[in-house]
């Protein structure tokens, strides 16, 4: 037995897809706008998770500019055929409106972290698609159905005016070499509450259909829906398999979206999603986004699938049957591929990061980044962050930088989305005590430490420290109790800069409009006039703990 402890992947690792192949059990997650798009990480016991690659080219053309916050890819879902992994996943162009503008795609690979094929479109009838290859079919069917069927099972989304934007669960058989309909979709369910995040799993003669019900927030749960035929109909068990949202108590919130997978012993666990909240004065805030968790399944006399813990709720500490010896290796800091100029735990906004941001023939040991739009920006950000895991954090850079203008700036983030950020930039100022007048032209001015604020309402700067900028500055800050609070080194000393900022800000929880990434630490660079400013970074460090 391995105890392990949840999340087992920790930090922005949403909508996690379980599948096991012998020995290994892989977890495939959300991305939304962010590069590389569905990381996947892999085990031998569930308890230890290392990166094992991600779905190179799941976007079609390697761009999601344009693409609003939370927009890109949503919910993937990996499968095994027994010869390669599949995955099929839907890319979100709209988020908040009636119309998803949601296209469908799946890609296969041999390799988790080797080459995955073009992808190829699928119907699209929503977001939430997953694949579930019913190879015992043919046993029992005729012999056009030897290889199997192959379904795919998606979310509809109704966009009329009065219409339901979770209108049910539909499945769609595909001709398993061309991937087009081989038939009628099938409405399998409808019910009251929201329900999404579709997967089937086949046992002792039941189809079982798990579904995500009532949203990703603290109303989040599994629920499980059975039936013989696999086009139904469908029996909706009783009461939820998971759920927190009856006990605001737990440390384990927004607990579903699962996954029943069974091991190699005959025993089955569940993935599913689930966030740490912090407490404020506003309530709940879970800055570290949705995080994977696993959880022991039994079975009950009735053959519906239970936590083999009890009850409903979500466990941190679950106890997994493993094969001696079937630890993982410990994390590596990097597998990226040789062509990734950066790899994991990096991420980029929108895009592949920009091969000369790596070059090692500009500043060995240095990160060069070049400027492009501002924060604010759905299209071109030279942003490079990496996932904030605990509550409690401190990152550090070293950034050398001659900004000539107000248009030029800087440094150290922590990002949420463009609606959501703290920034503490090395940037132009006008001289003390002159108005905001922009002119830098004339030569003269400050160079500048500037922490800004970014919310829902709006930007405010909270502090402007002139600086001496003729040589490299390192710049932190050390996240505690929900608070940030930024620094930056000067004459070997750590010199506060402005005021400790609300850090759970940067939360699903906060705002008025939908959310569904994590907060992150990093580093980037504007020039809003003509891209020719540079930044040059090193020393880089994220502690989580």
């Amino acid at each position: 037995m391995t105890l392990l402890h949840n999340p087992v992947i920790r930090g922005f690792a949403p909508d996690p897809s379980l599948v096991r192949v012998d020995d290994w059990y892989y977890v495939a997650t959300s991305s939304f706008e962010w590069f590389p798009t569905i990381p996947i990480h892999r085990s031998r016991d569930l308890a230890h998770w290392e990166y094992a690659g991600h779905v190179r080219g799941a976007v079609p053309g390697d761009s999601l500019a344009g693409v609003p916050d939370s927009g890109g890819v949503w919910a993937p879902s990996l499968s095994w055929d027994g010869e390669r992994f599949w995955v099929v996943y839907a890319v979100v162009r709209s988020v908040g409106t009636p119309y998803f503008d949601a296209d469908t795609y799946v890609s296969t690979a041999t390799d988790v972290g080797g080459k995955w094929t073009e992808p190829r479109r699928l119907p699209s009838h929503g977001f939430d698609p997953a694949l579930f290859h019913d190879r015992r079919a043919g046993h029992d069917e005729s012999a056009e159905h030897a290889e199997g069927r192959l379904w795919l099972l998606n979310l509809q989304n109704d966009h009329r005016p009065g219409g339901r934007r979770f209108a049910g669960i539909v499945l769609t058989e595909l001709d398993r070499h061309t991937l087009a309909p081989a038939g009628d979709t099938h409405l399998l369910l409808q019910h009251e509450r929201l329900v999404e995040g579709p997967k089937v799993v086949r046992r002792d003669g039941w189809y079982y259909l798990v579904l995500a019900e009532g949203g990703t927030g603290v109303e989040h749960g599994a629920l499980v829906a059975r039936s013989r035929t696999i086009t139904g109909p469908y029996e909706l068990d009783s009461r939820p398999l998971l759920t927190a949202r009856d006990d605001p108590s737990l440390p384990l919130q927004k607990a579903g979206h699962a996954e029943l997978v069974e091991t190699p012993d005959g025993e089955w666990v569940m993935s599913h999603l689930a966030a740490r909240p912090l407490q404020t004065p506003d309530g709940p805030r879970c800055p570290l986004g949705r995080e994977t968790a696993i959880q022991a399944l039994t079975w009950d006399e009735a053959g519906w699938p239970r936590l083999r813990h009890g009850g409903r709720h979500p466990a941190v500490e679950v106890a997994v049957q493993t094969r001696p010896g079937a630890r993982a290796p410990e994390p590596t800091p990097q597998l990226a591929a040789p062509e990734e100029p950066l790899g994991w735990p990096w991420s980029t906004l929108r895009g592949r990061p920009d091969p000369s941001w790596a070059d090692p023939t500009a500043r060995p040991g240095w990160i060069r980044l070049r400027g492009r739009h501002g924060p604010e920006s759905w299209w071109a950000h030279s942003l490079l962050a990496q996932r904030i895991t605990e509550h409690r954090a401190e990152a550090e850079v070293t950034v050398e930088a001659r900004p000539r203008t107000f248009t030029q700036a800087a440094g150290l983030v922590l990002w949420y989305n463009t609606e959501a950020y703290l920034s503490l930039d090395l940037t132009w100022a006008e001289p003390e005590g002159e108005g905001q007048r922009g002119q830098q032209w004339r030569g003269v001015g400050r160079t500048v430490l500037g922490l800004v604020e970014r919310e829902e309402l709006g930007t405010r700067q909270v502090a402007l420290v002139e600086v001496d900028a003729r040589g490299p500055l390192v710049l932190g800050v050390t996240i505690d109790c929900g608070l940030a609070r930024f620094w930056y080194v000067r004459e070997g000393v750590r010199a506060p800069i402005g005021p400790p900022l609300d850090f759970t800000k940067l939360s699903d929880d906060h705002g008025s409009r939908l959310r569904f990434t994590g907060a992150m630490a990093g580093v980037h660079a504007v020039d809003l006039v003509d891209s020719a400013f540079t930044a040059d970074f090193t020393g880089f460090r994220l502690t989580c703990w």
